[in-house]
């Protein structure tokens, strides 16, 4: 198992208790203690400029808590980024065999079977994509070894702060240790680590919430701002006159009345006094209001690529264009995710349970636009249709449909006539007529010259002999009307007046002798 390992990753195998306990946990003290700091509520133009040049330099603690907070508390940005996260939790994972050979087929069974289709897996991708605003995520596995065969207890989710990027090269991911500047290496097999390559450069500069902060700073105080300004100029400007004659306890009287007028909107004054509400113009909300809707799009942009369906104000026409730039933003962080989940589970479970392959099962997660499924089958169906041989498993991996079960109860193609045909393995001895090109196995059987001669067979062998003669007629009447014609459209019209008078009572007759002799023989399906 040692050597298994070292061809691998190079590394030494863990020890079973190394595997199946927990490496990564929040502590009460120290550099791994439970975070809840807060950044935000001081956060101003210097603060922002020192957190993102010390995440640059390897600093992350106080970019990962800005990131984190920043999706509490900004709806834009927490609205956008869930979108692009769930556009790729939304796909459903493919296991591909590496070969048509059973053992390769019989592993990428057991990996759909043991890893993919348990529910918690759906959960360890969201995890995953925590990396798209943080810029690294990562999932500890917590294996138990059931007598010979290893199996994932579950996924741990742990907080990007327990970790740090090595010193000398900012690329490796590492445990934050107590006095350990460099911390401590991932152990093999353990770690499932997930950084998105959304731009070129060290991975500490690629998160989505690099990108979104300034927008987040100036926007809260932009909020800030607009909320002062209603506050001052929400109501009409109060204004309470009294007389020449009004003392001291009159005019006290008058400006706790005005004053009572914006919270209560109630009060008592005395008759020879007056309150006047004075509208003030000039001023308005929209500049606050437009910089706000500004930055809001510009998130929109940074993170899913597009405005059209994530904010007011386009057609639906421009948000399906938009939509399909999304769609490619998705397919590449489905691409990196599936890499990923490969690299670092796919290829350890199926090492530590079935051996060193020369080949493994490939997890991906195809991404199907919309009428994708619809264009592929009538292309397939033409093609076929013109000659073209085209393997079962190639449509298949295409589509995302798993080779059926043996045993299993399989669709059948529905019959034409509304009658339902025949099993396909008993199509041969059935007194229905299949036609070939609704039936699969009788079409293999066909082009085998498997499929026997019946009846049937021999009656319409006989008809084609006579053919040209019953069919001459026909043909130079239309022929005619084709030579006659001008354009497409005065061709158009002869056809349908010769219709009418069209020879056609030789061939009508010959097809009710021979339907009257396919009844007489007991055929009750379609001959063609």
């Amino acid at each position: 198992m040692a050597g298994l390992i070292r061809q691998l990753f190079g590394l030494a195998i863990p020890k079973q208790a190394e595997l199946e306990e927990e490496q990564v946990t929040a502590e009460m003290t120290g550099v791994r203690q439970i975070f809840d700091e807060t950044i935000s509520p001081n956060l101003n133009p210097t603060r922002m400029a020192r957190i993102l040049r010390d995440a640059a330099e390897g600093n992350l603690h106080d970019f990962l808590t800005m990131a984190e907070e920043m999706e509490e508390r900004e709806m834009q940005y927490r609205t956008v980024l869930s979108t692009r996260k769930a556009a790729v939790k939304g796909i459903e994972p493919f296991i591909k065999s590496p070969t048509e050979d059973k053992a390769d087929i019989a592993i990428a069974d057991a990996v759909r079977d043991e890893l993919v289709d348990r529910p918690e897996f759906n959960d360890l991708i969201g995890d995953l994509l925590d990396a798209l605003g943080k810029g690294y995520s990562v999932a500890e596995i917590i294996w138990r070894l059931d007598g010979t065969r290893w199996h994932v207890d579950c996924f741990e989710h742990r907080d990007p702060r327990l970790f740090h990027f090595d010193k000398a090269t900012r690329q490796h991911l590492r445990i934050r240790v107590q006095g350990d500047q460099d911390g401590r290496e991932l152990a093999p097999f353990k770690f499932i680590v997930h950084i998105p390559k959304l731009k070129s450069g060290i991975p500490a500069r690629n998160g989505l919430a690099r990108l979104a902060a300034w927008s987040y700073l100036l926007k809260s105080y932009s909020l800030k701002d607009w909320a002062q300004f209603l506050e001052v100029h929400g109501m009409p400007l109060r204004v309470g006159k009294y007389g020449q004659t009004a003392g001291p306890k009159e005019r006290s009287i008058l400006l706790k009345a005005v004053r009572n007028l914006g919270s209560d909107a109630a009060a008592i004054i005395p008759d020879d006094m007056s309150i006047e509400f004075v509208e003030v113009k000039g001023f308005s909300e929209k500049p606050f209001e437009g910089f706000s809707k500004y930055l809001d799009e510009q998130m929109s942009k940074a993170i899913v690529g597009q405005t059209m369906t994530t904010d007011a104000g386009g057609s639906r026409a421009q948000a399906e264009v938009h939509d399909k730039v999304r769609i490619d933003i998705k397919e590449d962080d489905a691409r990196q995710l599936a890499t990923t989940l490969n690299e670092h589970l796919i290829v350890p479970w199926v090492a530590l349970n079935f051996g060193v392959q020369k080949r493994y099962p490939l997890l991906t997660l195809p991404v199907m636009e919309r009428e994708d499924l619809a264009v592929h089958a009538r292309a397939v169906s033409e093609l076929i249709d013109r000659g073209l041989e085209i393997e079962q498993a190639e449509v298949r991996d295409k589509i995302g449909y798993r080779e059926p079960a043996s045993g299993a109860k399989l669709m059948r193609p529905r019959a034409t006539s509304g009658q339902t045909l025949p099993d396909p393995e008993t199509a041969t001895n059935s007194r229905y007529r299949i036609n070939p090109r609704h039936c699969a196995r009788c079409a293999e059987l066909a082009a085998n010259g498997q499929l026997p001669e019946d009846e049937a067979d021999r009656l319409i062998a006989a008809e084609l002999h006579g053919w040209e003669r019953v069919m001459a007629p026909i043909m130079e009447a239309i022929i005619e009307q084709v030579r006659l014609a001008k354009n497409y459209q005065e061709l158009d019209q002869r056809l349908d007046r010769l219709a009418v008078t069209l020879p056609v009572d030789q061939l009508a007759e010959r097809l009710a002798i021979l339907g009257m002799k396919a009844r007489g023989n007991g055929f009750t399906g379609e001959i063609d």
